[in-house]
C-alpha cells in the first residue's frame, strides 16, 4: 500500500489526469452534466503539476476552486437547453414531416387522400378545400394521429 501511495504522490500527472478521465467517462455514461465540469479541472490541474509541481495540498484546493467556479460560470452561462427545441421526437417519423414538400398522388376527394413526400407514400387530409388533383403540391402543415395535415403550394 505504501508503494502506491509513494507512486501516486511521484506521479501527480497521471493521478489527476485518471481522476479527469474517471470523471470523463461518468459524465458520457450519464449525460447529467454536472462532471464535465470537475473532469475539466481534473486535467487543468494535471497540466498544472506537470508544468508547476505544487504540494498535494496546493493541487487539491486549486482542483475544489477551479471545479466550484467552472461549475457556476457554466450553469450561468451555458443554461440548460432542449436537445431538440422544435420539440418533436426525433424517432417520430410522421412529426418531423412537417414544413416537407410533395405532391398528391392521386385526387384528393372529401378532403382524403395520399401524398408522396420524402420518398414515401401518405396518407393525408387537406386543410383548406374539399378537393385537390392529383399531382399538385402540397406542405405539410402538421399531423393528425398517423395521417399528415396538408395544404396545396400555390
Amino acid at each position: 500500500m505504501d508503494d502506491l501511495f509513494d507512486l501516486a504522490v511521484a506521479n501527480p500527472f497521471w493521478v489527476w489526469a485518471a481522476l479527469g478521465a474517471g470523471l470523463l467517462a461518468l459524465e458520457m455514461a450519464t449525460g447529467s452534466g454536472w462532471l464535465l465540469w470537475p473532469a475539466a479541472s481534473a486535467a487543468a490541474v494535471a497540466v498544472l503539476a506537470l508544468v508547476a509541481p505544487l504540494p498535494w495540498l496546493h493541487q487539491t484546493l486549486i482542483f475544489s476552486v477551479l471545479t466550484i467556479v467552472t461549475t457556476f460560470v457554466a450553469r450561468r452561462y451555458f443554461a440548460a437547453r432542449p436537445f431538440n427545441p422544435g420539440g418533436h421526437d426525433i424517432n417520430d417519423n410522421v412529426a418531423r414531416l412537417v414544413g416537407h414538400r410533395g405532391r398528391a398522388v392521386r385526387t384528393f376527394a372529401g378532403r382524403d387522400g395520399r401524398v408522396f413526400i420524402d420518398g414515401k407514400e401518405w396518407a393525408a387530409e387537406l386543410d383548406e378545400g374539399d378537393a385537390l388533383a392529383a399531382g399538385s403540391p402540397v406542405e405539410v402543415t402538421g399531423v393528425s394521429g398517423s395521417r399528415l395535415r396538408v395544404r396545396p403550394v400555390h
